[in-house]
């Protein structure tokens, strides 16, 4: 660690020459400028540039080509950060290149895409959204950090906080939804689980906010497309988890693959100068996405690399992942005056200030200790947080003359489906660490009621072959001779469970569809079983909102049990079994047909929102469709009931110094104990915008004994009345509101307030 100890030597006497005049810095500043001055042009530059990790680090060093060339700016301090570098053996070697071989010996933060999960693999980001528990889904994120931290990662690409509306979009299984307040509040819990209270707590990672901005509202669901969307919409739906994310203090952002105003995300000065870094004083860092510095050219925005180069450093992008464009090209257009040297000191002291943060440079290898990584990844406990988190994220969408629970003896049941033994495909997307074959099966789940008769049948087979990025529907599409076999064990059981859906990799980036149904030959099985017997349990595992009115209107129990991880079928056998009563809730609308799409509860009514009579057709509707969803935002069932009455508010105005208490009568009429989220919605019925006909506010969860009532309660405020107006600004303005309470965004008790002058 020679040279770490020379720099550590320049930078105490910077330090102390300058302890006069920096008192009212702190000394995390004070440390990261008396580096900046010991740092050439070139070493600045350097640590703006980000590498994917280029070889196999425990092998021998490369000799000739791109590789050795990425190694020898490696030692001479022109990487600043590695991707896709994991394991404490891997990364132990790469750091001690940058700490022990470049000149400065400055510490490389490591990063990688930990999105629900590392090695023990919790539910995918929209299916914990599904659960609206807070404290579970900021554990889930706590034990994705400890496991990624103990194998040398110090970085996390997440949480994704785009906000979606389009279910074709195969990004939707990375989010939380559609409605940017339950998203704010994932964004928080999950930027608190990935970085505590101590980013240098060698268990944390720095979070990221992704991806800055509106990548969720790409024209017709289609990954990577341009986005055409107002200042209403940007700023009261698609900023506010952004914002949320930065108030929690998240570390940094990644800028999008999309444009905005006809100005790529990753050159847009208004969304990272003005906004971000200017209104919001964010004082981390912003990392392009993966070569999205370089597509600036593509998109007909920048000439050139070294034009790309010039547009993405003056609009604020710190970090080049994977363009090499920075370090190509800002030496010279710094030397040619046409970039100011101080843009590049802002953005190196960004990064350099997280560095430190993260304790990097007082131990580089705090992330690499071998022991710490046995100890951690898999454990025992890691196991029943992620088991706990798939079963809050389960959604019962139907069940008919109570189907379910399961009894626990006595039955003869047929398992029916693709996915019904697959130990792969519940892992999801976007779990890159994780070791295929690892999850718990739905039929592994089942297998442990023993006490039931249980015979399995693919019905139609999985596309055979080593899951990849290419474009395979993976369910298959031409091979029948399964159906028949499964028709023919269904047909005297006492139930049939099914288990269809998406492959898990198909969603996620680059996975848009153009229809919604169940892939493959899934629903030709499905009719087919039912033809032969009506007793069925339909277990869906997906990334996105399916479009399945068939099964709705003829399945008797539908449960949406999306892609859950690791622990995937013990939580679904959990679950059918009644040993865990669903309480999850939709965090995304189902609609009827994909032609709905995109389908939101929060939509805006139109001058002609009704039909005007019977026989007139020209009002706001589809011909051939009615406009309702299949399944609501908000809406899930239980193995009990509940009603709700009583709804008052604790006045009929609100001053705009005041508060307005709203409170609601919550009562289990049911027979089994019950998990309960209770929402509160506003309608702000006139503005100077045209406002949504819902807005989710307020929610809280309740669990209730059989015939148990509570007085559930919310202070609204007007802060919780504040939107994006046409006066430019954040603020809430006078006139009368609703404010519904309920289980469900279509199912609400109403009453109305006024917000006072």
């Amino acid at each position: 660690m020679k040279n770490s100890i020379i720099w550590a030597a320049a930078l105490f006497m910077t330090l102390s020459a300058r302890a006069q005049t920096t008192s009212a810095m702190s000394d995390t500043d004070q440390k990261v400028d008396s580096l900046l001055s010991l740092m050439t042009l070139e070493e600045k530059i350097g640590q703006m540039n980000q590498y994917n990790g280029f070889w196999n680090v425990t092998g021998p060093a490369p000799q000739d080509g791109d590789a050795a060339d990425k190694y020898e700016d490696l030692k001479q301090g022109r990487v600043g950060s590695m991707l896709n570098v994991r394991g404490v053996e891997e990364v132990r070697k790469v750091q001690k290149i940058a700490v022990e071989e470049s000149r400065l010996g400055i510490p490389l933060i490591i990063g990688f895409d930990v999105i629900h999960g590392y090695k023990t693999v919790s539910p995918i980001p929209l299916a914990e959204a599904a659960s609206w528990n807070l404290e579970a889904i900021e554990r889930s994120a706590q034990v994705a950090a400890a496991e990624a931290a103990a194998s040398g990662i110090n970085w996390t690409f997440a949480p994704m906080v785009d906000i979606s509306r389009d279910a074709r979009w195969g990004r939707v299984m990375e989010g939380a939804g559609e409605d940017s307040y339950l998203g704010s509040q994932i964004a928080r819990a999950r930027v608190r689980g990935f970085q505590g209270s101590d980013l240098s707590d060698p268990l944390t990672v720095a979070a990221c906010a992704k991806h800055f901005a509106a990548y969720g509202f790409a024209i017709a669901g289609k990954d990577y497309n341009t986005v055409d969307i107002g200042t209403a919409t940007l700023y009261n739906e698609i900023l506010p988890p952004f914002q949320a994310a930065k108030e929690e203090g998240v570390r940094t952002f990644m800028n999008a693959f999309n444009d905005l105003n006809g100005i790529p995300a990753t050159g847009n000065t208004f969304l990272q100068r003005d906004i971000l870094k200017g209104d919001w004083q964010f004082e981390g860092f912003v990392v392009s996405d993966w070569g999205s510095i370089n597509e600036m050219i593509p998109h007909g925005y920048a000439r050139d690399g070294k034009d790309a180069a010039y547009k993405a450093v003056t609009a604020g992008s710190d970090m080049d992942m994977e363009s090499y464009h920075y370090l190509n090209h800002l030496p010279a257009l710094v030397k040619e005056g046409k970039v100011d040297e101080a843009l590049i000191d802002d953005a190196v002291r960004r990064i350099l200030k997280v560095k430190f943060e993260l304790g990097l440079f007082d131990d580089p290898y705090r992330y690499c200790d071998p022991e710490r990584e046995k100890e951690v990844i898999g454990s025992e406990e890691h196991q029943q947080a992620v088991l706990d988190m798939a079963k809050k994220s389960i959604v019962l969408l139907k069940n008919e003359n109570k189907l379910l629970p399961l009894k626990k003896e006595g039955l003869d049941i047929a398992l029916i489906g693709p996915l019904a033994a697959d130990k792969t495909s519940p892992l999801g997307s976007w779990r890159i660490a994780a070791d295929d074959e690892t999850a718990i099966s739905v039929l592994e789940g089942l297998q442990q009621y023993a006490d039931n008769e249980l015979t399995h049948e693919q019905g139609v087979k999985l596309v055979e072959g080593q899951p990849s990025f290419t474009m395979e529907t993976r369910i298959n599409t031409t091979d029948r001779t399964g159906i028949e076999e499964a028709v023919a064990m269904a047909r005297d059981k006492d139930v049939v469970i099914m288990v269809l859906g998406e492959h898990g990799f198909q969603s996620g980036e680059g996975r848009s569809r153009t229809s919604l149904d169940l892939p493959g030959l899934q629903q030709e099985l499905l009719e087919a079983v039912y033809e032969v017997n009506k007793n069925i349990v339909l277990v869906l595992m997906n990334g996105r909102p399916l479009a399945i009115e068939w099964a709705d209107e003829n399945i008797p129990a539908i449960v949406e049990a999306w892609h859950l991880g690791t622990q995937s079928g013990n939580a679904i056998a959990q679950v059918l079994y009644g040993d865990h009563n669903p309480n999850g809730k939709l965090p995304m609308t189902f609609p009827k047909s994909v032609g709905q799409v995109p389908i939101y509860y929060n939509y805006k009514n139109t001058g002609r929102p009704e039909i005007p009579a019977p026989d007139l057709v020209f009002w706001s509707h589809y011909i051939d469709e009615s406009n309702e969803p299949l399944y609501p935002f908000g809406y899930g069932l239980s193995y009990t009931d509940f009603e709700y009455s009583n709804l008052k508010t604790s006045g009929a105005t609100m001053a705009r110094d005041g508060a307005l208490n709203v409170t609601a009568t919550l009562t289990n009429s049911g027979d089994v104990a019950g998990t309960e989220t209770v929402q509160l919605y506003i309608r702000d019925l006139t503005g100077s915008r045209t406002r949504p006909v819902k807005e989710l506010k307020k929610f809280s969860q309740h669990m209730l004994q059989p015939g148990e009532s509570v007085t559930v309660s919310f202070e609204l405020t007007e802060e919780d009345l504040k939107f994006y107006t046409a006066n430019n600004t954040w603020e809430a303005e006078a006139g009368d509101f609703k404010v519904f309470v309920g289980g469900s965004s279509d199912k609400l008790l109403e009453t109305e307030f006024t917000l006072s002058e």
